[in-house]
């Protein structure tokens, strides 16, 4: 499983697991988990930046009508 490590706008960083990725609409999403063997906290992640950026940017995907829609994809996954 590989393993990321994210940085936040305030500086933090958070470590996650990434259990799937798929590609919806021309927007890449991460299933991630924050611990490798235990049951943890599953996120699915959005990844907000542009085509030209060097760095990807990702945002927890709050909507509920966007986290049906792509749950539904890692679920057949």
């Amino acid at each position: 499983m590989e393993k990321l490590v994210f940085q936040g706008k305030d500086g933090d960083s958070a470590e996650f697991y990434v259990l799937e990725q798929t590609r919806m609409s021309g927007v890449n999403y991460l299933l991630v988990t924050d611990s490798e063997e235990d049951d943890g906290e599953c996120l699915i992640l959005k990844d907000t930046s542009e085509d030209q950026d060097q760095e990807s940017l990702y945002e927890i995907v709050e909507d509920e009508k966007e986290l049906d829609a792509v749950l539904t994809v890692f679920e057949e996954l």
